[in-house]
């Protein structure tokens, strides 16, 4: 058995398996250390990835050279497109998947991954030695040693779970918490802290009664995640929508002397934007009813999650309310809802690039930076993995800027601003909506991930074909113009102002109420650009049609990210003496003495640090 790695990675969530398989492929010697090898990939709470913003995250992660992606793709049992009223930087793609088949997919990948290793045991202790990370030991007492570990531990570390007034120590129902690794992090100087997140009961799917609910299926032309997959779901499952009403409110407020979160036993606080059902009566008691959505866990299960329905309340509690929402009169429940509680490390404590300020070779990933969410998490894991390798080759960090990626917007906010409840991705916390696009994410990231060696070169080489056919296309629409009397009917029938003469097809496209679809008819042969690979074609005209139509957006956001830019590239060394300003305020130097930014870009966006402040940092540098 081999017992000396490069990096160890502790944890095999989304964070940890993307973390692995990325030092791997970066050529790095990885083991994987997971309590339960049955696990790997586990999908704790809800059985889909994507959604809005995490979606975009996801074909971030792909671009990179990630496997969430790939993952989402080969246990897709739905996909839909979300905000597909909106303009194309709302759209965010989504897939409810098979849990199991997203585990087994997670496991062969990373054992098909040359370079990572698996062990079976809990992290006990991370060996430290001249303030440097140099292994870990196990609860047998085993010892490996590394250069870097990447701790992603989850919700495991110390986690409590709560149903109603029983309390016990868990990770997730059934599989005991994680200890050793707070206690010594904390005596070593680092912050900790504890939060709150939960899941709801999952329901026997025989005995639900569909026809008093409402059908949800996936989208007629289904797509995919991943820019290396090109085979659309051919079957689709559907979900379901319900709601509760008054009757389960009134039952679920029964059990509201037995909460753990209103008795006081849960101190952690919960995910803001994904609140449990009896937060949601509590805080909007002025509506009778809240939408539930009833989602299959696979293929072959009958399992059923009831999305929405997040509690901690008593068992008895939770099936008397469940039996009052129409179609779930009989239902029964393969287990019940429950909130865990578990420790974080506020990530201001951390580099860019997901390192330990305070301890050489540590780097933190995934919830335990109190983030909420598999997308959020295995971004992190991603960029931990990148940057756990360049570490050990000295190299610099690779850090993402916030008008490159929604995942250097994530780690930007964490780093700069903290977090004390969980973090949640929305396409609001994006300044540069516009540019980060999930139809774009591979032109903007996958030339950055081959320069590093990430990316591979079949990636390069369909992003090279795409942009030279959407140039193409772009080329056809300006050259080509129609007659009035070939597109006015057409023009008239949407409701847009007819032409008096001829017109480029491209100014045709700029019209709101026009699409690709709409002028097709008048470009002929264009599927013959690209007769191999029709679905790169698809995706090429997409990009076409989005960089017409909305080209006055998005020259305007890059502009504008290009000037804040400047000061990132103003770096601020970490032990930067900012007593040496005596006239910062004081609020200001508490911030950047605590946070210790980086550069003046991320100082500026520092809670309290003012432009004035801004001005004598610049002046104090001779700027």
């Amino acid at each position: 058995m081999e017992q000396t790695y490069d990096i160890i990675i502790v944890g095999a969530g989304h964070a940890g398996n993307e973390a692995a398989a990325a030092a791997a492929n970066l050529g790095k010697r990885v083991l994987l250390v997971t309590m339960d090898m049955t696990k790997i990939g586990q999908m704790s709470c809800n059985p889909a990835m994507g959604g809005i913003a995490k979606g975009q995250i996801v074909r971030e992660i792909d671009a990179l050279g990630g496997y969430s992606g790939v993952i989402s793709d080969q246990s897709a049992i739905q996909f839909r497109m979300l905000n597909r009223s909106k303009g194309p930087a709302m759209w965010s793609p989504r897939t409810q998947n098979d849990r199991m088949r997203f585990a087994e997919a997670w496991r062969i990948q990373l054992e098909q991954t040359p370079g990572v290793d698996f062990w079976q045991d809990m992290v006990r202790e991370i060996v430290i030695e001249n303030n440097t990370v140099a292994g870990v030991i196990t609860t047998m007492g085993l010892r490996f040693a590394c250069r870097a570990v990447v701790v992603t531990a989850g919700t495991f570390l110390n986690g409590v779970i709560h149903i109603g007034e029983k309390q016990f120590g868990g990770g997730r129902i059934g599989e005991k918490g994680a200890e050793g690794i707070t206690e010594q992090l904390v005596s070593l100087g680092l912050r900790a802290g504890r939060m709150k997140t939960g899941t709801p009961p999952r329901i026997d799917g025989r005995s639900i009664d569909y026809s008093q609910t409402t059908e949800q299926p996936g989208d007629g032309k289904p797509g995919w995640f991943s820019y290396l997959h090109h085979n659309p779901i051919q079957r689709q499952l559907s979900c379901w929508i319900t709601y509760t009403n008054q009757a389960v409110h009134d039952i679920l407020a029964t059990g509201f002397e037995q909460s753990p979160m209103f008795t006081g036993r849960i101190q952690g606080l919960g995910p803001r934007y994904c609140p449990s059902i009896e937060d949601k009566i509590t805080r909007f008691a002025e509506k009778d009813r809240h939408q539930l959505f009833i989602e299959p866990e696979g293929w072959n299960t009958v399992e059923i999650y009831l999305n929405g329905f997040s509690t901690s309340l008593p068992e008895d509690v939770q099936l008397r309310a469940l039996r009052q929402i129409p179609g779930l009169k009989h239902a029964k429940i393969f287990r019940p809802g429950y909130a865990i509680e578990y420790d974080y490390f506020p990530p201001d404590q951390l580099t860019h690039g997901l390192h330990s300020k305070a301890l050489n070779g540590l780097f933190l990933a995934g919830q335990i930076n109190g983030t909420t969410g598999y997308e959020e998490a295995a971004c992190q894991g991603l960029i931990a993995g990148i940057n756990a390798s360049r570490h050990l080759d000295e190299q610099e960090p690779f850090v993402l800027s916030r008008s490159e990626a929604y995942i250097g917007v994530l780690i930007d906010d964490l780093i700069t601003k903290g977090t004390d409840e969980p973090y949640r991705m929305f396409t609001s916390r994006a300044e540069y909506r516009t540019l980060l696009r999930q139809d774009n994410a591979d032109e903007r990231l996958t030339p950055l991930a081959h320069s590093i060696g990430l990316a591979s070169a079949e990636r390069m080489r369909r992003l090279e074909s795409k942009q030279t056919i959407s140039h193409q296309i772009k080329a056809i629409l300006e050259k080509t113009a129609v007659d009035p009397e070939r597109v006015n009917p057409i023009l008239n029938q949407l409701g847009s102002t007819p032409v008096a003469q001829k017109t480029r097809l491209s100014a045709l496209l700029c019209r709101p109420q026009l699409t690709w679809t709409d002028l097709s008819p008048f470009i002929p042969d264009i599927d013959n650009l690209m007769p191999d690979e029709p679905w790169l074609l698809s995706e090429a005209i997409e990009q076409a049609e989005i960089g017409l139509k909305y080209k006055g957006y998005i020259d305007k956001e890059r502009d504008m990210a290009d000037k804040i830019s400047r000061l990132d590239h103003l770096t601020l060394p970490l032990q930067f003496d900012y007593d040496a300003i005596p006239n910062l305020s004081t609020e200001a130097r508490q911030k950047l003495k605590r946070i210790r930014p980086e550069s003046i870009g991320q100082a500026s966006r520092i809670s309290g640090v003012n432009p004035s402040d801004i001005s004598l940092l610049l002046i104090h540098m001779g700027r």
